[in-house]
Order: C-alpha cells, then sequence, then structure tokens
C-alpha cells in the first residue's frame, strides 16, 4: 500500500469518527468534516472561529452524487457542472431534507463541487457520506495553499492534514447560484468563464 493510499485510510477513519481533517483541492486547503456530524460540522465553526451565518461548501465524488443533497438541478446547472467538474465551480442549488441547515446557515439551498485534486477524489470515494470543507484557515486570514500553511493555522486543532502538495490555482472557487434556473455569479474565484 503507498504512503497516499495510507493517509488516505486514515483520512477515512478519522472523518468516519467526527473528526476534521485538512484536504487539498485544486483551488486551496479545505478543513473537512462529515456533513451529516453535528459534533464535526460545530467543530469546523468553532476551529475556524467562523461565524454560523456563513455557509459551508459541501463537497461531492462526483456529478450523480448530487442527486442525493439536491432537490432540483437547473439544465444550466447540469451543462455547467458536465463543462467544469471535478473542478473550481460551486453550485448553489435547492437542498434536500438530508442537508442540515448547520451547513447551509439556515438556507434552503446548499453550496456544492466536485474537486479536481486526484488525493481528495479518492478520499470522496472512499466516503459514505460528503465533506463540508471551507479553507482551513482562521476565519479572515489568507487560505492555505500548502500543508504547511494549514499546520501553522491549526497545528494543535486537528488530526490530520492530508497532504496533496501545492494547490494549483490557490484562489478559491468560483460561486454560481441560480434564479428562476438562469445562472448568477455569486463570488468570481479560480475558475475562468
Amino acid at each position: 500500500m503507498s504512503i497516499i493510499s495510507k493517509d488516505i485510510q486514515k483520512a477515512v477513519q478519522l472523518l468516519t469518527d467526527e473528526q476534521l481533517v485538512a484536504i487539498p483541492t485544486e483551488t486551496v486547503y479545505g478543513l473537512a468534516g462529515n456533513i451529516f456530524s453535528e459534533k464535526a460540522i460545530k467543530s469546523i465553526f468553532s476551529t475556524k472561529k467562523r461565524p454560523f451565518f456563513n455557509p459551508l461548501i459541501v463537497h461531492i465524488p462526483t456529478i450523480d452524487s448530487l442527486e442525493d443533497i439536491v432537490t432540483h438541478i437547473p439544465e444550466k446547472a447540469k451543462l455547467l457542472a458536465d463543462a467544469f467538474w471535478p473542478g473550481s465551480m460551486t453550485l448553489v442549488l435547492k437542498k434536500s431534507d438530508k442537508i442540515p441547515d448547520l451547513i447551509t446557515a439556515g438556507k434552503d439551498t446548499v453550496a456544492v463541487r466536485v474537486p479536481n485534486h486526484p488525493v481528495t477524489l479518492e478520499l470522496l470515494k472512499q466516503l459514505p457520506f460528503p465533506l463540508a470543507a471551507p479553507s482551513a484557515n482562521p476565519f479572515g486570514s489568507i487560505s492555505p495553499t500548502k500543508p504547511t500553511h494549514v499546520e501553522r493555522y491549526f497545528k494543535d486543532n486537528i488530526q490530520m492534514v492530508l497532504d496533496g502538495g501545492s494547490c494549483s490555482n490557490g484562489i478559491e472557487s468560483t460561486i454560481i447560484g441560480f434564479e428562476n434556473d438562469e445562472p448568477i455569479i455569486y463570488r468570481l474565484g479560480a475558475l475562468a468563464l
């Protein structure tokens, strides 16, 4: 078993045990927890010192996983997902009842993306649940693009940084929502549209 495989197995175990793991993506490192664990989600907010009114982005392994967490996928959202996932695009869609309000700050929508990083995609495929993963930095600080950045921020607060090397983009994802099924850009990010 390779070092990466062992590290992924360790991350699977920690996340299953409701712990937090910093994960690599192509944008920045994320502070990840099981979306169905209230303990893990509260821990993300407290570790980051992030206000609860600030929703979290949910990370899934494939486009097909969307059906488990949203109730409606506009046709243009499908086209965008087909074109840009895995990648640096987050879609904001109507959430299913499975998604805890804690993740969405009580909104009826959820932000979701398929990250484009081989280590994290493999991790997501091995988990029976999606991950909430805002950037792995204290709220208001510069987002981390290397494992050493995360360790500097959270060395004593999290169990593991899953090392995926340096992030290729270093800028957060572009966020796109929908009104009357028409796309609206909420945040410009790493994705060039």
